[in-house]
């Protein structure tokens, strides 16, 4: 494999053009860019205009490969660091991701469609508290001792487990990428990423900014197609932890082939998630909260969209009222316009299933589609993947788009009168990432946050994942927690038991 001198600037660029195409065809594998072995790429498409912006090195198991080997001989020497310098190093890599954060911002506006002022810069910001937020918890790796016997000393130590392969999605690849490269690193690890096929760029960009900072090797980054690159990550033998987010069906495949191996298995597989508004909420506020929760300025391309919406029956018309006129004000266009509030879906591959749903759902008897906002109206827009939200009543809990995580921007709101039926709805899924519920009154919605089958439960807000609040589902959303001290103890580090006998 050849070394490629850094082509990418090393003061911030707001060019995101230009970077986008320093940054093409390249790997980051032992703190350089490389291309792939085979020399082959494929390209990325601006979603906004579906005009090629860049290529990404296609990976494949020869990449992979060296990538981990990379990973493993930096490892040995990266656990050897004290846990609270390699913590100050991570911190060292917040501080220098703050300086880029308007790059960062604009790079991922480029490759995913997600609107620069509403979703980017709001990405790029929290990537870098993640990483600050890690970077601070390097003393907090420590054992206990053990009450074994008088005559015997017995401790537990926390070990890091090796190299980490991780795996992550396109929606927000900035942020999971760090949810998993930040913890993983203060507690010993080297990484290896594969980043998603849709958006390569930014994360690449990240790495390369790290590497300044971290020793080379520690963390490395590949892209490529999930079977040809993704695979052999996860079936490596050099890589002692999987940690994934993405669908339920590849979720179980990579469970499936680190058990084969018998290695940890981190996964966060989606959701469809429930809010629940009863009467005597703060009106006003809620419907505000709908927007945020459903996350429409990211076209609902999030497992934590609220798009199931239930809400009490008096209120149930003018809600939705509300809540189209609210869409309906916010506009749709360039992502890197200031003034576009909502971008675009990602693929052609990703607005066609979502075409299909809206359309299944408008051809359902007895349902409402309310469509909101406008299609923009910039000629050089006319071939970007705009679609108008959509949000669907007169469903019943059977539909299809009620049962399954369409991952664009489509809701359903549903009328109900009694807490206990809505709460068997609401928990009447595979899925249990995230939940709200909208209420004054709090001795029902702490009652009924009790028994909500999700692993993040709010109440009158709906925030996204934020540092320092565990995060992570139940039944098919997932195994494992992230975000937290104990994402990083109980995920990137394993316990050994010491014993002396001093008799």
């Amino acid at each position: 494999m050849l070394d490629t001198p850094h082509p990418t600037p090393a003061a911030p660029c707001l060019d995101q053009q230009k970077l986008a195409t320093a940054l093409s065809g390249l790997h980051f594998i032992g703190g350089r860019y490389v291309p792939a072995v085979s020399g082959k790429t494929f390209p990325v498409v601006n979603p906004a205009t579906g005009i090629q912006v860049a290529t990404a090195a296609e990976g494949d198991a020869a990449d992979v490969d060296a990538a981990v080997r990379d990973a493993a001989r930096a490892q040995k020497e990266w656990a050897k660091v004290p846990a609270r310098k390699r913590g100050a190093l991570v911190h060292q890599c917040a501080a220098l991701l703050k300086e880029h954060q308007e790059e960062l911002a604009r790079l991922i506006a480029l490759e995913t469609g997600k609107a620069l002022r509403t979703e980017s810069r709001v990405e790029a910001g929290v990537v870098a508290d993640v990483f600050e937020f890690f970077g601070g918890l390097g003393s907090e790796l420590k054992g206990e001792s053990v009450p074994f016997a008088p005559n015997v000393l017995s401790v537990t130590v926390r070990e890091p487990l090796g190299v980490v392969g991780a795996i992550i999605p396109w929606n927000v690849p900035m942020l999971l990428m760090a949810l998993k490269v930040a913890p993983a690193l203060v507690a010993g690890n080297t990484v290896v990423v594969k980043s998603a096929e849709e958006a390569p760029l930014a994360v690449l960009r990240i790495c390369e900014l790290m590497n300044r900072v971290l020793p080379p090797g520690c963390f490395n980054m590949v892209s490529g197609m999930g079977p040809e690159c993704g695979a052999p990550l996860v079936e490596h033998p050099l890589v002692r932890k999987v940690t994934f987010t993405g669908s339920v069906e590849t979720g179980k495949i990579v469970a499936k082939a680190a058990s084969q191996k018998l290695v940890p298995v981190t996964l966060e597989l989606g959701g469809k998630s429930p809010m629940i508004v009863f009467q005597d909420c703060d009106f006003a506020k809620t419907v505000s909260g709908a927007l945020t929760s459903m996350r429409f300025t990211r076209q609902g391309q999030s497992c934590t969209a609220a798009s199931r919406i239930y809400v009490e029956r008096p209120i149930f018309d003018a809600f939705v009222a509300e809540m189209k006129k609210a869409v309906d004000a916010m506009v749709m266009g360039d992502p890197l316009d200031e003034k576009t509030d909502i971008g675009t879906i990602i693929s052609q591959g990703q607005f066609e299933k979502v075409q299909a749903y809206i359309a299944e759902g408008k051809a359902t008897a007895g349902a409402t589609a309310h469509e909101c906002s406008a299609m923009p109206s910039d000629p050089a827009l006319k071939k970007g993947l705009f679609l108008r939200p959509v949000i669907f009543t007169g469903l019943d809990g059977n539909s299809r788009l009620v049962k399954e995580e369409i991952f664009g921007p489509v809701t359903v709101i549903q009328a109900f009168d009694d807490p206990e039926a809505v709460l068997a709805e609401a928990n009447d899924s595979e899925y249990g990432l995230a939940a709200s519920l909208w209420t004054n009154n709090l001795k029902v919605g702490l009652d009924l946050a009790h028994r909500l089958e999700a692993g993040l439960v709010q109440i009158n807000q709906n925030l996204v994942v934020q540092a320092n609040l565990s995060y992570g589902g139940v039944k098919s959303s997932g195994l494992g927690k992230e975000a937290s001290l104990e994402a990083m103890l109980e995920h990137f580090t394993h316990k050994k038991t010491i014993m002396v006998n001093m008799a």
